[in-house]
């Protein structure tokens, strides 16, 4: 029998790097190397989740299965063949949700000595081990990369059940939802902070200057093109600039606002909007800086209309070629300046945390001050306890989180040094 893993890891080199496990068919007494399984069910030990939907390629909900399942009678590469079924005939595998358990309910056997594979996969993967390419499917295996750096909210709190709550010890008796809420909370407040949860999109300004705010967005971090090189070029806000207005009333000859036969206001569209996307104000601007070096053509130019602040005191929030972009969120989208239009552009932003409930993975470097967090919470939050225990714990939630930002800094010495080498600094170390 195989040695029990009693370590943190459970994954072995092939199922982390290619996302595969193999399993042969032998008998339950045969000793030996290979593992021991009975001929009609096997269980996986991925890290991910398995997924099945149907073993019918022409069924639609094949396209949700994340794996793919393999037989084959000698084990070499090239002669792994796919089980599938079809809609006329028994399913071939069935998926038991609870336990990672794939069993065969065709009435043929697996047979000894039969070679079986999981694969993990994308919808584009062939035959296993035919080519290097076809050993790792892409987006199922990545997505779990790097994954021992992070432990499940999930996990969070069956530890904090399991380590701070029972006889003889601060908390003797606790709700699992309360434990949940708490969690929740502690991480959404880390994430704004501290947690290393910026997100990124590439996107594609459109002819309307405008693309949709990601579903988990909770603020912006950073905005910026991309040019032929690939190449960041910063973005800034346009708010003192220009304005998104929330609510556009269609107004009569007097301006009052007109309402509709249900009493509410027409809406009609932005002219603010209109005039901004029409104003293509970098090209003016530079239009001005090749037209006009003299200090005596400002006038003639206008500063309100072409190069605002950026010549002849100069304002520093306004010097910026780039672009702007402005929050509109009456649309519950990004606007941008009409001088990004078909540009790439990457937008940064913070989540909350939360967008995949109790799966959102938290920074192991973080572990200790959530506990620290829920454990404060749940006392403070309680009739009769006694205030220095509650400002104890408040404290030692605050050392914790302090403690929490200076790991996940990720400050490096020699990444410091080589940046005040260029600001003329003498450096010793």
């Amino acid at each position: 029998m195989p040695i029990p893993n009693d370590g943190l890891i459970t994954e072995t080199n092939r199922q982390y790097y290619e996302g595969a496990q193999g399993f042969q068919v032998i008998n339950e007494n045969t000793s030996g190397s290979a593992t021991v399984i009975p001929t009609t069910s096997f269980t996986t030990t991925f890290n991910t989740d398995l997924i099945f939907g149907s073993d019918d390629p022409n069924n639609p909900n094949y396209a949700l299965n994340n794996f793919k399942l393999y037989t084959s009678q000698t084990g070499a590469p090239g002669s792994f063949q796919e089980i599938l079924g079809d809609s006329t005939s028994t399913p071939v595998v069935q998926y038991d949700v609870t336990g990672n358990t794939i069993y065969n309910v065709s009435p043929i056997d697996f047979g000894i000595g039969t070679y079986v594979v999981v694969q993990l996969k994308t919808l584009d993967g062939g035959n296993y081990g035919t080519t290097p390419a076809q050993l790792a499917y892409g987006n199922t295996v990545e997505e779990n990369y790097g994954s021992y750096s992070y432990i499940t909210l999930n996990d969070i709190v069956n530890n904090f059940m399991v380590a701070y709550v029972g006889v003889g010890k601060l908390i003797s008796d606790v709700k699992r939802t309360d434990v949940i809420f708490h969690a929740k909370r502690s991480l959404q407040e880390f994430s704004y902070d501290t947690l290393k949860s910026i997100k990124s999109q590439e996107l594609n300004v459109p002819r309307n200057l405008s693309v949709v705010i990601p579903q988990d967005y909770v603020n912006y971090v950073k905005v910026s093109w991309i040019d032929h090189l690939g190449v960041k070029h910063p973005l800034y806000p346009g708010g003192t600039l220009t304005t998104n207005p929330f609510e556009n009333p269609v107004q009569d000859t007097f301006g009052v606002p007109i309402q509709d036969n249900f009493g509410s206001n027409i809406e009609g569209t932005s002219l603010t909007e209109k005039r901004w996307a029409d104003n293509n104000i970098i090209n003016k601007l530079q239009n001005f800086y090749n037209v006009n070096n003299q200090m005596n053509d400002w006038n003639n130019y206008g500063m309100n209309d072409y190069g605002y602040g950026r010549h002849f005191g100069l304002d520093p929030q306004y010097a910026n070629i780039n672009g702007y972009f402005t929050i509109n969120e009456r649309e519950g989208k990004m606007s941008f300046s009409s001088d990004l239009v078909n540009k790439l552009i990457i937008l940064e932003y913070i989540s909350d945390g939360l967008a995949y409930d109790m799966d959102t993975k938290v920074p192991k470097l973080a572990e200790e001050a959530v506990y620290a967090s829920i454990l404060h919470a749940v006392i403070s939050l309680r009739i009769g306890q006694p205030e220095y225990l509650v400002q104890r714990l408040r404290r030692e939630k605050t050392a914790k989180l302090r403690n929490t930002k200076i790991r996940l800094s990720n400050i490096k010495l020699e990444e410091i040094t080589q940046v005040l080498r260029g600001k003329s600094k003498w450096i010793k170390h």
